[in-house]
């Protein structure tokens, strides 16, 4: 049976009550996003809650609301936050992005998110697994554009997506007029193709754009000096 939590260093998360897992694609997300100067920020999908607890202990400033469409999830996502140093600045909501942004009068500095994205692939017949990775609750248009709503004019978002659909991802963002500023190709190692893709958007063009690799591991378990950097606030063992 897998360990029902993963402890950081500032924070434990436990997440056996929810579908997605703590993996890497959420740290990634969490270490990456530009939280300098974003005091009121967004977690979409928050699942467990983690990123919404890295995104608070990297601005003490910053005050965080995180909604997922899983009610379950939610109701851990709350008690790991309650368990967190960082329980007055995070909030969690049980809520569609659509439902949210319809009744929401807050406007965000930052926006993040691990979308579903498994458009294609066969469903789990665990059906909060399903609903948590497959786009049916959250295509990636109305991503953009439930966001386009919700974010300050010098606002952000950031978002973690397969490689394979960047060209996608990226004519959906200019349809909201969301410009890409920053990009980084993630390797699992110095070998592989790029496998994942962290972007952040600005309502505002930036010419260039920002664009870098990041390689996870130089070795099977030996992770390189570049992701320990990234990481090392969070895991315990950086």
């Amino acid at each position: 049976m897998p360990n029902p939590y993963f402890r950081f260093k500032q924070f434990t998360i436990f997440h056996d009550r929810c579908a997605m897992k703590v993996g890497t694609d959420g740290v990634l997300l969490g270490a990456w996003a530009t939280i300098v100067g974003s005091n009121r920020v967004l977690d979409i999908g928050t699942g467990s809650g983690l990123i919404a607890l890295m995104l608070a202990q990297r601005n003490i400033n910053a005050t965080v609301s995180a909604i997922d469409i899983d009610e379950e999830a939610i109701n851990q996502a709350k008690d790991n936050v309650a368990n967190s140093p960082f329980a007055d600045r995070v909030s969690c909501c049980h809520a569609a992005l659509q439902d949210y942004a319809i009744r929401s009068d807050d406007k965000y500095d930052l926006i993040v998110s691990n979308p579903p994205f498994f458009a294609n692939s066969v469903k789990s017949p665990d059906q909060q697994r399903s609903t948590a990775r497959h786009t049916d609750t959250l295509p990636i248009n109305q991503l953009f554009r439930e966001c386009s709503h919700l974010i300050t004019n010098n606002g952000r978002l950031s978002v973690i997506y397969p490689y394979q659909y960047k060209d996608r991802l990226l004519e959906n963002a200019m349809q909201y007029k969301f410009y890409p500023i920053r990009i980084t190709n993630v390797y699992p190692t110095c070998a592989s193709k790029p496998k994942r893709l962290l972007l952040e958007f600005s309502k505002t063009e930036l010419n260039p754009v920002i664009e870098d690799d990041l390689i996870i591991e130089e070795e099977r378990h030996v992770y390189s000096e570049q992701f320990k950097n990234l990481v090392s606030e969070f895991y315990l063992n950086m």
